[in-house]
């Protein structure tokens, strides 16, 4: 064949960079969003965070009906989030007039500062401070500074650090003594008797448990330090000899072997219950992690709506000495650098319009679940959502994904809202949340003597019209946390 040229037209989807960091930062979490600005904003030096008195040039809290972005990608276009299409054929978002200042467009000239971020109270001065974490000691530190108020001599301090430094953050042994021995120098010569002196001094420091080599060992260091009295003596012999029978509710067999009765297993029982497994726990130095919401839920007027949480909401703008410079030089350097800040800008408002509105879409939906709690959520799937907003199915999937909710009834994921149904004889649906407060509250309401089984979870559930099989309610059982009947059994 000849080669020949051709000329052919042809449409196709292209990604430009905008729509890509669009993309990107709509799946971020509040968290990875934040860091991803740190970066930008070290990098673009056109870039900026407000201080809190530009803040009020925007609007935080947008309700879903002022909410309205035209246009969008077909719904084969891919994972994308509504992006209308200007007339240079660049895909750009169109701001709701809420975000915008006096109805200007948000990105006017560049020689005007770009703002992003919904506004700060001015009576609010929680923002002038930065949150100051109390410095706390670990427990190998705890264990440390008693060690050093003892009256020991260096050999017996020694030996004493040593196991101090084998016990994990729970406050057990990990080692055994013979293991310490042989970390030890030889030429110490360490005898056994000196490791168990050692080991019992251990077991006197603060916390009490510290030291134990397993949960039995812990709980007797413990009750030893409780009164002297019946209820104890039968405590440690539990403990000591019965802690398993008494794990799986072997009250039966418990009261044979120990010759007691309901009430004195039952003291017993209440006395063991209150000690604490794991003494070591309350030093551990691990961060708590805290959670900030996307969106904040309210009830204004008898309607639940749905705003921007401002403590998530980026507050950014262009620098505006660099714009008027830049105002007056066609070809500069910086001119790329811009149009990177003014792209960011933009897909973090597109970003959080995105989220609001799906937010807002799921508030509208799951109204009885506000109202009236787990018991009343309706079963709802992705793409009911991303059909209601024009969307694509994975565009609301990125949305609730790692995106937090907070409402007076707790703070929730956004995906927590969505599940699967299952049918009801009326020919309705049940979303599997409800069926599981459900079965947490048939749970609850149980004769603790004479605990429901899963096949009488099945029965009462049918009773009221659900229809699950005994597997399923096995699996909500699990997922919430509820052990099997033998071992919700008590005296």
């Amino acid at each position: 064949m000849k080669p020949s040229l051709q000329l052919k037209l042809s449409q196709h989807l292209a990604l430009t960079p905008q729509l890509q960091q669009s993309i990107r930062l709509l799946q971020l979490s509040t968290l990875e969003l934040e860091q991803e600005l740190e970066k930008f904003l070290q990098e673009n030096p056109l870039l900026e965070r407000v201080e809190n008195e530009y803040a009020t040039l925007s609007n935080a809290h947008v309700q879903g009906d002022d909410m309205h972005v035209n246009g969008g990608i077909p719904d084969g276009a891919g994972d994308t989030h509504d992006v209308p299409e200007s007339a240079d054929g660049e895909r750009e978002d169109s701001l709701p007039a809420s975000l915008a200042d006096d109805g200007e467009s948000w990105f006017a000239d560049a020689d005007e500062p770009h703002f992003s971020g919904p506004p700060s109270s001015p009576d609010d001065d929680d923002g002038d401070y930065q949150d100051i974490q109390a410095a706390r000691i670990s427990l190998r530190e705890h264990l440390t500074q008693q060690v050093g108020l003892l009256k020991l001599s260096e050999r017996d301090r020694v030996l004493l650090q040593c196991l101090v430094d084998a016990v994990d953050e729970g406050g057990y042994l990990t080692m055994s003594l013979e293991d310490v021995a042989e970390a030890l120098p030889a030429e110490l010569e360490i005898e056994p008797e000196e490791l168990q002196i050692a080991l019992r001094r251990l077991q006197h420091l603060e916390p009490a448990g510290v030291g134990a080599r397993n949960v039995s060992e812990c709980l007797a260091l413990q009750l030893a330090l409780q009164p002297a009295g019946a209820t104890r003596d039968l405590a440690l012999a539990i403990v000591r000899d019965h802690l398993d029978l008494l794990a799986s509710r072997d009250f039966a067999r418990l009261k044979k072997l120990l010759a007691c009765d309901d009430d004195a297993l039952r003291e017993a029982q209440s006395l063991i219950r209150s000690l604490d497994p794991r003494p070591g726990a309350p030093y551990d130095t691990a961060d708590t992690r805290y959670i900030t919401p996307d969106v904040v839920v309210r009830k204004v007027r008898g309607q639940w709506t749905a705003s921007i949480n401002a403590d998530a909401y980026p507050r950014l703008r262009i620098n505006s000495l660099y714009a008027q410079i830049l105002s007056g030089q066609r070809g500069s350097g910086l001119a790329g650098q811009l149009q990177e800040a003014r792209w960011l800008i933009k897909n973090v408002e597109q970003r959080f319009n995105t989220i609001l509105r799906v937010a807002q879409t799921i508030v509208e939906r799951q109204r009885q679940f506000f109202d009236h709690g787990e018991i009343a959520m309706r079963p709802m799937v992705l793409r009911e959502v991303a059909d209601l907003l024009g969307l694509h199915e994975s565009t609301v999937s990125r949305v609730t994904t790692q995106k937090y909710m907070a409402t007076p009834r707790g703070i929730f994921e956004l995906k927590y809202f969505f599940g699967s149904h299952v049918a009801t004889d009326a020919g309705g649906a049940c979303s599997a949340t409800s069926i599981r407060a459900l079965i947490k509250q048939l749970v609850a309401a149980e004769d603790v003597k004479k605990p429901l089984s899963d096949s009488q979870l099945v029965d009462l559930l049918g009773e009221q019209g659900v229809v699950v099989a005994r597997r399923t309610v096995a699996k909500y059982r699990e997922a919430l946390g509820i052990p099997p009947v033998k071992l919700r059994k008590a005296l």
